[in-house]
This record gives C-alpha cells, structure tokens and sequence, in this order.
C-alpha cells in the first residue's frame, strides 16, 4: 500500500493521480458494472479523474502492476461475495466516520460518472446500497435524485467507523447482486446519478479494518 501510494505521489504535473484511498473506491465502482470495463478505459483515471494523458515519457508500469493486483483482489471478493477490506485514511480520532470513508466513496462515485451503466440497473434494486454509500456525501453531490436522498435520510448514520465501512462492503456486495447476478435478471429503469465530489484528502496514512 505505501509503495503504490508513493507510486501515485511521483505522477507527474498537471495531472492529479487518485490518493489509494479513492482508488480502491474506484476500482469497486468499475468492477460492479455490468459489464466488463477494459482495462484501456478504466487506467487513464487513475492517473487524472479527468482522465488527461501523462507526459511523454513517463512509465507508469510499476504503478499498474500494484492496481492490477489489488483489481484482481477486489474482482475475487465481489464475484465470491466475499468480505474485502475496504482501504480508508486513518484521521484523527475526533474524524466522523463519514469523513473516513469519503474519499473511498468518491472514488466510487468517480467510477459511476464515467462508467454509468451501473446506473441503468433496476432503481428499485440500487437504491438501498447506492444510499449506503452515498450517504457519506455532501447531498449537493446528487443531481436528479430525490428518491435516493430520501432513502438517505431514512438511514441512520454509521456511529463509528467500524460500521462504516462494513456499510461500504455490504452495499458493494448488494450491489453486485444486481450487476453482477450469480443468476441472470432483467435491468429496467434508472435512479437518479451522482456528480463526482472533489478528491480525497491525503492527510493521513491508510489503513485496513
């Protein structure tokens, strides 16, 4: 985790790689579309959320062998539906739990920006665990979806950050259960999506739970 978060600290300027914590998010969100992201899609916004290209010259190998493996280790846990650990920052012990998630859920959100076809699953089926996640967002983050804010405020809050991030595995999990089915379904409808909330923060290390 430290050598490929050094990794991502050497991108060069303009562009503005994800902190590992957003990446991990990331990689969840392209993994549950619902149908497979290729790599050459899904890799330029590692290195910029914009997606701009690095300058001539620089090497980027290293970096994508350790997201490659961490893809592959998420790509596991989600098609076994098995328990993942979540990589969010260690804050200070004063920090909200949604603040320890956010970047994480950001990344997610990022993933679902570019990659929308989760977001053409059945509502219905989305709107529990897209409000699991999406809760730990500033409410002016969505746009055109009132029905997953009121699911929001159905919810109560994560009263520690244990509880939050088992929220971000279980929606994840869910999640897949639509887009990624161990039985085949049928999508209809579409909820309302997110807009990508700035990036993460790099103001402590991460840390697994």
């Amino acid at each position: 985790m430290e050598r490929l978060q050094s990794l991502l600290d050497a991108v060069p300027g303009p562009l503005e790689p994800l902190d590992i914590s957003m990446l991990d998010g990331y990689l969840v969100g392209v993994l549950l579309q619902p149908r497979p992201v290729p790599f050459a899609d899904w890799a330029p916004f590692v290195l910029d959320p914009d997606g701009r290209q690095p300058p001539r010259g620089y090497d980027g190998e290293a970096l994508f062998a350790l997201v490659r493996r961490r893809y592959r280790e998420l790509n596991t846990a989600i098609a076994e539906r098995q328990w993942f650990d979540p990589w969010v920052f260690e804050l200070d012990e004063d920090a909200e739990p949604a603040e320890v998630v956010y970047a994480w859920v950001a990344g997610f959100a990022l993933a679902s920006e570019h990659f929308p076809d989760l977001m053409a699953e059945e509502a219905s089926e989305l709107l529990e665990p897209l409000a699991q996640l999406y809760m730990h967002l500033d409410p002016d983050d969505l746009e055109d979806a009132d029905e997953l804010l009121e699911e929001i405020e159905s919810l109560e809050p994560p009263t520690d950050v244990a509880e939050a991030v088992e929220c971000l595995v279980r929606a994840s999990l869910l999640l897949a259960d639509v887009t990624r089915p161990l039985k085949s379904t049928q999508p209809a409808g579409r909820p309302g999506g997110p807009r990508r909330p700035g990036p993460g923060g790099r103001g402590g290390p991460p840390r697994r739970h």
